[in-house]
């Protein structure tokens, strides 16, 4: 790839447990592009929320406390690193506390406002281009992204998945969760999980993470040379 090549914008949407993370990093390092986990914002401010002592389920309180934290996204796709008020938050955003809270802190829309605009404007900073990954970005996010590609794959194959990254956890619970989170995350009123209309399907239930990279990698590149 020269140096001349225009920036470009990927989104990457798609529920959880069908690859997203991994074929986004993968797909940013290929290209030498950066990279944002906004799952990641959404569970910092979760995290902070929690933290601080605010009730999850009182929206009016989400709300209110939304502009307080500082969040700070690394977008180096070998070492994305997240702070929520100078401190390293990459290790307590992932416990099971805030995997069960997330989505209804994501379904206030002061919280969603902000984390939008924060992600926009991370996007287009990216001097060489950025992988976005997450549940709307193709819809509301980034909507004239250059790409959009929405990743699907079965319960089963999810739940296999997330089971194998949550070490020792139990695969019947954990498909039940994802179920009920893609219900929360599908029906929410602002910007729920969505495809776009003009974004790629990709289904990973039968493919290995290599070949999704490569299925992704292979879009960006005709998309490139279209131009």
């Amino acid at each position: 790839m020269s140096d001349t090549v225009e920036s470009v914008i990927v989104a990457i949407d798609g529920p959880s447990g069908t690859g997203k993370s991994s074929t986004s990093k993968a797909v940013a390092a290929a290209l030498g592009l950066n990279y944002l986990d906004t799952g990641a914002q959404y569970r910092a401010i979760t995290w902070w929320m929690i933290s601080n002592g605010v009730d999850v389920q009182d929206a009016a309180a989400v709300a209110t406390a939304a502009a307080k934290p500082a969040i700070v996204s690394g977008t180096d796709p070998a070492a994305p690193a997240i702070t929520v008020d100078g401190v390293d938050a990459a290790g307590p955003i992932r416990t099971q506390d805030v995997t069960s809270k997330v989505s209804a802190v994501s379904a206030v829309p002061e919280v969603r406002a902000r984390i939008t605009e924060l992600q926009r404007s991370i996007a287009a900073a990216a001097e060489k281009g950025i992988v976005v990954e997450g549940r709307d970005i193709g819809t509301t996010v980034l909507p004239d992204a250059d790409l959009k590609i929405f990743l699907t794959a079965s319960p089963e194959a999810r739940a296999a998945r997330r089971s194998g990254e949550l070490k020792g956890s139990d695969v019947a619970a954990t498909r039940e969760a994802l179920i009920k989170r893609d219900a929360a995350d599908s029906s929410r009123k602002t910007s729920p999980l969505a495809k776009a209309d003009d974004a790629v399907e990709v289904d990973t239930t039968d493919l290995t993470l290599q070949q999704v990279v490569e299925c992704v990698v292979t879009l960006v590149e005709e998309k490139r040379a279209a131009r």
